[in-house]
């Protein structure tokens, strides 16, 4: 499976590169690590190229990659971007999270 973004996802993110003045070829990087109410905490990331061992995709003209510990947990993950009145954030829906938190951003698998 791959781990995906929505256009509205890819299209946040082709403008924070933008305005980070990111390299050519950045790369969104996605992740888990240990913690949140619920287990593991989502990441995000940038890198200037994946690393030998990342899993690596293209999403609507974005590349995403992804480290193989984290790939275990988020391995099918959609992230979306939510834009609302008062809150702005991505939102990932992860076919493997068996709980996720009130505010979405912590996870157990």
């Amino acid at each position: 499976m791959a781990i995906t973004l929505t256009e509205k996802a890819a299209q946040r993110i082709r403008k924070l590169f933008e305005m980070h003045k990111m390299p050519e070829g950045s790369c969104l990087r996605i992740g888990v690590k240990g913690g949140g109410c619920s287990g593991f905490n989502y990441t995000l990331d940038v890198t200037e190229k994946p690393a030998a061992d990342d899993e690596v995709f293209e999403s609507h003209g974005v590349k995403v990659v992804v480290d193989p510990k984290s790939y275990l947990f988020i391995n099918g993950t959609e992230v979306d971007y939510q834009d609302e009145m008062l809150k702005q954030s991505f939102v990932f829906n992860n076919p493997n999270a068996k709980h996720k938190c009130g505010c979405g951003s912590s996870f157990s698998a």
